[in-house]
Parts: structure tokens; C-alpha cells; sequence
């Protein structure tokens, strides 16, 4: 067993990420990165190898709107710019990727909220 937590981290991450890429050849995924300041959230398609819409607290229109980046408060609105982006591109269904982070905190408010923006998953 690793003892390293990176490592473990990085195992976890490789394991729902091929899962999710072996299980839905067609969908497009809905990936979460969270640095130490920040919320990224991204809708990739696997297949081209493409971003098709991303959010996040670094955006200009969203930037201003909060006192702190990397809360949970400021995960749920990046959800739902992401969603009603994707809604404008088309966009109805994802598969969610968390990156290996726990279901729970700011990664449960970012897709609470952009499936109560329209976004299924």
C-alpha cells in the first residue's frame, strides 16, 4: 500500500478517471480541478481531445462577485456559470468527474448546483 498521500491521490484520480472513460465512450465529462485559491470546472470531450466550456473563479465576470475564491460558496456559482454555459452550447448530459477529491464540501456544492442550473449527471 502507498503510503505517500500524492501518490494515493494520483492512484484515485487514474481509477475514477478510467472508469468513467471505459464505462461512457459517448458522454462528455465534466471535470473539477481545485487548487489552493481557486475553482476550475471544465466540459471535455474525450474523444476530440477538446474543451468545449469551461468556469471558474478566475473569470472576469465571475471574479468580482466574491470576497473569497476557494469556498464553497464560490464553487456553487462556478456550477452554475458552467451549466448555463453548456446550456447555451447545447449541452444537456455529462458524466461528473471529481479528480479524485471526495464527494463532499465544494465538490458536492459545484455539481449540486449545476444540476439545479439544468445540467444532468
Amino acid at each position: 500500500m502507498a503510503k505517500n498521500p500524492l501518490l494515493r491521490f494520483n492512484r484515485r484520480k487514474q481509477r475514477v478517471r478510467t472508469k468513467i472513460r471505459s464505462l461512457v465512450h459517448s458522454k462528455l465529462r465534466l471535470s473539477v480541478f481545485m487548487s489552493n485559491q481557486h475553482v476550475y470546472a471544465q466540459i471535455i470531450n474525450d474523444q476530440e481531445s477538446r474543451t468545449l466550456v469551461s468556469a471558474s473563479t478566475i473569470d472576469k465576470a465571475m471574479k468580482s462577485g466574491f470576497t473569497k475564491t476557494s469556498n464553497i460558496d464560490a464553487a456553487a456559482e462556478v456550477g452554475k456559470a458552467l451549466a448555463q454555459r453548456a446550456k447555451d452550447a447545447g449541452i444537456e448530459t455529462v458524466v461528473f468527474d471529481r479528480g479524485g477529491k471526495k464527494y463532499h464540501g465544494k465538490v458536492k456544492a459545484l455539481a449540486d448546483a449545476a444540476r439545479e442550473a439544468g445540467l444532468n449527471f
